[in-house]
């Protein structure tokens, strides 16, 4: 037969055989396709010692030779791990070089919810449901406590975003909790920085 049939014949089979240890690996064939290989080393070992005059048929020969050497390495590798009952995947071994994936991280501590009489401020210019009602408990107050001169909500609110950003700022806090404080007749707001 002519050197270029068998090349064909050879190509088509290293592909047959590779298919066919694919599905012995993946368990849809139960025995290995030794026939199949046996005519690939067969038709591989009779052009072996031939001199092969056509650069182009030397070339894909040798191709065809080193292509099925390297599957052949690769399948016997693979069978006698499987043998030994060991793990093989894609990527190699996998069931004793490969570690324990880590647990996740921790989720991040939670701030404690603020104390009785005190309202959280974390953004003051969308928080503001939380500053209006901090401005209203204000107001309340300085009202009993019998101060008489109006605040305006808009400069009580630029007041709190001020310093609720400089507090935010300097001293790296997720938020700040207020409460308002009266002593000797005189309303005042305190701020507590939440980590």
């Amino acid at each position: 037969m002519a050197l270029p049939d068998d090349l064909d014949r050879l190509d088509v089979a290293i592909r047959q055989l590779q298919v066919k240890w694919d599905l012995f690996f993946n368990g849809a064939e139960k025995k290995p396709p030794t026939d199949l290989q046996s005519q690939v080393e067969t038709l591989i070992r009779r052009h072996a010692n031939v001199e092969i005059r056509n650069n182009g048929d030397r070339f894909r020969y040798q191709s065809l030779s080193a292509r099925f050497t390297t599957f052949n390495e690769l399948w016997q590798k693979r069978l006698r791990v499987r043998e030994e009952g060991k793990v093989f995947g894609m990527h190699g071994l996998r069931a004793e070089q490969m570690p324990p994936p880590a647990p996740p991280p921790p989720p991040p501590p939670r701030a404690a919810p603020p104390a009785a009489g005190e309202i959280r401020v974390t953004d003051p210019s969308r928080d503001t449901a939380a500053v209006r009602a901090l401005y209203e408990r204000f107001v309340e107050e300085r009202r009993r406590a019998g101060e008489t001169q109006a605040l305006v909500f808009e400069s009580f609110r630029d007041l709190i975003i001020q310093q609720t950003e400089r507090i935010r700022a300097e001293k790296g806090a997720q938020a700040v909790d207020f409460r308002i404080e009266t002593r000797n007749g005189k309303v005042s707001l305190k701020a507590r920085i939440v980590k």
